[in-house]
Order: structure tokens, then C-alpha cells, then sequence
């Protein structure tokens, strides 16, 4: 009667052992499943993160471009030999006594 309680109680051990390891792989199993969806979601949020930075870079040296022009036209525009040049091209305007000279067509 003994080597059957041993036995049973031996059993029990070996079957309690094996659930506890099954409870444990489930939780390792759920905790690696939240790792790597919560990695994937942050590989997400960082590409779109890189994509608008990049479309930030973009427009900010767009705007220097358009900036640095404008601070060249700004400094032509204090010369007056270049006032003259829009005035005479755009304007149609001239000094006094300066003739007009038109360009017709060549062809024959």
C-alpha cells in the first residue's frame, strides 16, 4: 500500500510539475506576443516620425532657397540702375529722351 501512495503522490508531482510549466509557457508566450506587437508599433510610429521629418527638411530648405532670393532681390532693388531695368521692362516707362526701340518680326 505504500508503493501505491508513493507512486500516486510521485504522479500528482509530475502532473502538478507539468502544469505549472504549461501556466508558464502561456505566460511567456503572451508576454513575447505584447513584446513584439509593442516593438512593431514603435517601428511604426518611428517611420512616420521619419517620414515627417524628412518633409520638415524639405520645406525648411525650400524656405531658405526662397528666403536667400528674396534678400538678394531686396538688395538689388536698392540700386537704382535696377529700378530703371523694371521700370523700362515691366512698366514700359523710360527716362526722358529715351527712344523706344520695338522688335518686329524677321520674316519675310
Amino acid at each position: 500500500m505504500a508503493s501505491n501512495t508513493a507512486a500516486a503522490s510521485a504522479s500528482n508531482v509530475s502532473a502538478g510539475a507539468r502544469r505549472r510549466l504549461k501556466l508558464l509557457l502561456i505566460v511567456v508566450v503572451l508576454f513575447m506576443s505584447w513584446a513584439v506587437y509593442t516593438l512593431f508599433m514603435q517601428y511604426n510610429q518611428a517611420s512616420d516620425r521619419n517620414a515627417q521629418l524628412n518633409q520638415a527638411k524639405k520645406q525648411l530648405s525650400d524656405t531658405q532657397a526662397k528666403n536667400t532670393a528674396l534678400k538678394q532681390e531686396i538688395v538689388r532693388l536698392k540700386d537704382p540702375e535696377y529700378i530703371g531695368q523694371i521700370a523700362r521692362k515691366e512698366q514700359g516707362m523710360g527716362l526722358p529722351g529715351e527712344k523706344s526701340i520695338q522688335m518686329g518680326d524677321s520674316s519675310p
